[in-house]
């Protein structure tokens, strides 16, 4: 599989996920001619950007024909993918989902480069890799160097979700809300359970019997599918009035003691990981600073001081890049270079 000559249809390309998908394929030096932006009717011939210089109009999902292209990156929401992702395979194109259509799904391998890239060859089973849970993939990135010098046993998570975690319309209720609240008429809420303007709903997805939430569920089971079904963990998912950034704190149990130079020094020489350590208490990240970062950014890295083997750390990336775009677009080289290995062998 040749990089320049692959051909890929970004499907939910209006959408927030699609829009950056376009952009980081710019940046990483695939050619508007090699993609398709794909979305819904109400969108057919809209002009959407392509990097700084180009422009790709919007063609329907209903009538695309998924033989004219190699891969699918598709982020148009679970209904959606559950319906024409099967459709683009049977066409013989490979599908790259970033919903939770797939997830579950034994026989789809769920991808995180940096953490099981090995993973990759499964892709056959079916033609469809799934990408994870927005807010699970930084903390993954996290704990796959931790993992490998000190087995984890727990994890204790809170997150805290921008809104455009929820889509455009999320993104939209955050903006009235906010100016709603200066002109006295107050907005109710819409897209979200309880208005989102100067406040916090620890809310994210349907709740279950258990009495977690879906976003909750999501990360106990991916990450024991992505590195290891032993690790307990346990979420509370927050959204936040936050535009984009999506952070965590993060509470790991280990089976040996881990001194934080030990801590340091695997998470400093990892993939896709930015640590900042220094002398000053104050400097640590938040949501503004890593809009557009690649990196996970981790800080205020201490020992968990409730039990014998525990760190605790601060966890923020960009939700639209790691978090979804970026992570697919990974995925995609790495089935790029695995295809190119195994036509070589």
């Amino acid at each position: 599989m040749n990089k320049s000559a692959i051909k890929i249809a970004v499907v939910g390309a209006t959408g927030n996920v699609g829009r950056v998908m376009l952009n980081i394929l710019a940046e990483r030096g695939f050619k508007s001619s090699q993609v398709k932006a794909i979305a819904s009717s109400k969108s057919i011939g809209k002009k959407i950007s392509f990097g700084d210089d180009d422009i790709l109009i919007v063609e329907e999902l209903k009538d695309f024909d998924f033989s004219t292209v190699d891969i699918g990156l598709f982020s148009p929401g679970s209904k959606v993918s559950a319906e024409y992702a099967p459709k683009a395979t049977k066409a013989g194109c490979i599908v790259i989902d970033n919903t939770s259509c797939f997830r579950n799904d034994p026989k789809i391998p769920l991808i995180i480069p940096e953490v099981n890239a090995e993973s990759i060859s499964e892709y056959k089973n079916k033609n469809i890799i799934a990408n994870p849970n927005c807010a699970l993939a930084p903390i993954a990135v996290a704990l796959k160097p931790l993992y490998n010098k000190n087995v984890i046993k727990r994890v204790i998570v809170s997150t805290y979700q921008s809104v455009s975690g929820a889509g455009k319309a999320a993104m939209e209720e955050l903006d009235q809300q906010t100016r709603s609240l200066f002109t006295g008429t107050p907005k109710p809420a819409e897209k979200l359970a309880r208005p989102i303007a100067y406040n916090l709903i620890p809310h994210i997805g349907i709740f279950t019997e258990s009495g977690y939430t879906g976003e909750e569920t999501k990360m106990r089971d991916e990450i024991k599918k992505i590195l290891d079904p032993r690790i307990e963990l346990s979420a509370t998912c927050v959204r936040v009035p936050v535009f984009v950034g999506h952070c965590s704190t993060v509470h790991v149990e280990f089976e040996k003691p881990f001194l934080i130079n030990e801590a340091l020094e695997a998470l400093q020489n990892a993939p896709g990981i930015q640590v900042i350590d220094s002398d000053d208490p104050m400097d640590y990240a938040t949501p503004l600073d890593v809009v557009g970062q690649d990196n996970v950014l981790i800080s205020r890295l201490r020992q968990d001081t409730s039990i014998p083997n525990g760190l605790v750390f601060w966890i923020a990336s960009d939700n639209l890049r790691k978090g979804a775009a970026l992570n697919a677009i990974q995925i995609l080289e790495l089935l790029i270079d695995y295809k190119s290995k195994q036509k070589a062998a």
